[in-house]
């Protein structure tokens, strides 16, 4: 806008009133928050933590509009100074107080007997358990041992049986043979008596005896056979006294070969392979 030379001069007011009044405005709305943050710390605040500065960051100087030309230039007065506002008083936040050292102890000791309370509940149920299968294996072990004495009375008294009917069997077998036993030695006995008096009768009649023989000597002679009863050889092993009587016997056994033996092997064992005979002049 251009103002002509000749126009009469127009008071206005100073541009430092308006930077005044900005500043006094800036200074009472720190004022206004000084106040109010300090009123509503006495409230029983909670702890917290603010930064502390060394200072207030500088306020910067409202802007002025800028000045229209005039004819003549005007310095100015020195504007006023800003005045720093004083610096907000903050309370520390109270210290934090120790945790109660005698809780947590309390604390830590009633989780320890809890744990050791449901250690020894797990202890007493593991030993209940192992007591409960205890008994169950000897109950289960005493079934086992009775069923198996039973088993075993069952047995025993089945080969009691069984040994007492075999005994039985073998008393009975055992009888039987010595029966036959008896019968079949009465039997070679006999036998062997019969072909004894044969042998005896077949060499007394072959002997002669001599004509001064007196009383009824006896002779014994030992005569080895062959198994068909002929004689191998004869041998006086008990004289009579009487010499010429000894060698007729000796010459009437020989003279008698074969013998008459038995068929039956076990009756003729009793005159093979040597024959024990005795002769009597009278018998």
């Amino acid at each position: 806008m251009n103002i002509p030379a000749d126009a009469p001069f127009v008071s206005r007011p100073a541009p430092t009133f308006v930077a005044g009044a900005l500043a006094l405005g800036v200074h009472v709305l720190f004022v206004l928050l000084l106040v109010f943050g300090v009123s509503w710390q006495t409230r029983h605040p909670a702890p917290v933590m603010v930064d502390l500065w060394e200072s207030l960051p500088a306020v910067a100087p409202p802007i002025a509009p800028p000045s229209k030309p005039r004819p003549e230039p005007v310095n100015p007065p020195e504007p006023a100074q800003a005045v720093p506002a004083p610096r907000p008083v903050v309370k520390e936040p109270p210290p934090i107080k120790p945790p109660d050292i005698a809780l947590e102890k309390k604390k830590a000791e009633a989780e320890r007997l809890k744990k050791q309370q449901a250690m020894q509940q797990a202890e007493e149920k593991t030993r209940a358990d192992a007591a409960r299968k205890a008994r169950e294996n000897q109950l289960a072990e005493q079934k086992k041992r009775e069923l198996l004495r039973q088993m075993d009375e069952e047995d025993l008294t089945r080969r009691m049986a069984e040994e007492e009917a075999a005994s039985a069997a073998r008393r009975a077998q055992l009888a039987e043979a010595r029966a036959a036993a008896s019968k079949h030695q009465t039997e070679v006995a006999s036998v062997v008596g019969q072909h004894r008096d044969l042998i005896s009768a077949k060499v007394r009649g072959n002997t002669r005896l001599p004509v001064n023989l007196k009383g009824n000597p006896e002779v014994r002679c030992l005569v080895k056979l062959l198994p068909t009863g002929e004689v191998m050889s004869v041998r006086v092993t008990q004289s009579s006294g009487n010499v010429a009587y000894d060698e007729a016997v000796m010459r009437a056994i020989e003279k008698s070969s074969p013998l008459p033996l038995p068929a039956d092997r076990e009756a003729r064992a009793a005159f093979v392979p040597e024959l024990s005979f005795v002769h009597r002049p009278k018998e």
